[in-house]
């Protein structure tokens, strides 16, 4: 029986030893991965990254959207009251 005991005990050394390093390996894995969860991915820093207004367009020549109006108006395209709104609508955002 001595042989068979020797046998039992090499075979529950490398048990052992394979389970401690499975164990470790797992630990290390886990460690590894769950610090690049916390880390974000650069789709989600492009995500988050902040969202800016577009530049407001350049102010148009006030003169020459008059001078556009006018001649929308005598074309017949704009009726008079047509014509006073807009017109008035330029004028104030001078």
């Amino acid at each position: 029986m001595p042989g068979l005991m020797r046998g039992v005990a090499r075979t529950a050394a490398v048990a052992g030893t394979a389970t401690a390093v499975s164990n470790r390996v797992s630990r290390r894995q886990a460690n590894r991965w769950s610090g690049q969860e916390q880390q974000p991915s650069y789709d989600q820093q492009q995500a988050a990254a902040p969202q800016y207004a577009p530049a407001p367009s350049p102010a148009e020549d006030p003169i020459a959207r008059l001078k556009d109006l006018g001649q929308l108006h005598d074309q017949g395209i704009l009726t008079d009251e047509e014509f006073a709104v807009q017109k008035s609508k330029v004028l104030s955002s001078t």
